[in-house]
């Protein structure tokens, strides 16, 4: 899904005609921003800095690299098994993931109950500028780790339930495409505002996974594979607050 979303801007942007005010200014961007969204039983909010390179004859494009500190949270949210790729995936080539089937009859479901995790993430940032107020754009995260409140948890494994006293949020986080992912990573579409030089908003389309660990019990595939990382996938809706310097 995250990279799909990227492709899509990617070729968005290579389309998009030359609208509105030029903007000729080639000095980077640096940016400090604030997202708050929310979704099914879940929320997040984030802090980040992104420092963007204004790129094309009329400098409409920009691209960078950036850090995000996002803290999610929800109550008694489903996770289901994270992988590996090749028993929750028809096929598992990297970018192509995204259209393989979804292989639902080797998913289990751990139910946590109280999850909160805090990723801290590197992050890719593209844009384009349609005029000198209104722009658009795309961002992902990289690679990062994780932290957060370990939970109990109930893990439905061939209609049998057993209980996981103490799961935890996956430490190492890592973009790999669709199933081969690994942890918590963040990714927004958005449209932002530019009330003055300084000030920004942005209203942002979420697109969040948030990975939990076992640590006494694992699912046990159909192949003999013990698996311990489970996935909640959520498409969030927010707010998001910039100041440029």
């Amino acid at each position: 899904m995250k990279t799909s979303l990227l492709l899509v801007c990617l070729s968005l942007w290579l389309t998009l005609p030359s609208l509105g005010q030029s903007t000729h200014d080639a000095s980077p961007l640096k940016v400090v921003d604030f997202a708050a969204t929310v979704g099914s039983a879940n929320g997040t909010v984030a802090l980040s800095y992104v420092h963007n390179w204004r790129l094309g004859k009329k400098k409409r494009i920009e691209a960078g690299i950036g850090a995000r500190l996002t803290t999610a949270f929800g109550k008694k949210l489903d996770y289901t098994t994270a992988g590996p790729a090749s028993l929750t995936r028809s096929f598992t080539t990297p970018f192509l993931i995204f259209f393989a089937g979804q292989q639902t009859e080797n998913w289990d479901t751990l139910s946590v109950q109280r999850p909160l995790v805090n990723a801290l993430n590197l992050t890719v940032n593209l844009g384009y500028n349609f005029n000198s107020r209104l722009s658009a754009g795309f961002n992902i995260d990289l690679i990062g780790a994780s932290f957060g409140r370990s939970s109990s948890a109930i893990l439905q494994s061939n209609g049998n339930l057993r209980t996981e006293p103490s799961a935890k949020p996956t430490v190492f986080n890592v973009l790999l495409t669709g199933d081969h992912d690994r942890g918590s990573l963040n990714s927004e579409f958005f449209l932002k505002y530019k009330i003055n030089s300084n000030w920004g908003v942005r209203a942002i389309y979420q697109f969040l996974f948030t990975e939990y660990q076992t640590q006494d019990i694992v699912q046990i595939a159909g192949d003999g594979t013990e698996i311990d990382r489970f996935r909640n996938k959520a498409n969030n809706f927010g707010l998001g607050l910039t100041y440029q310097f």
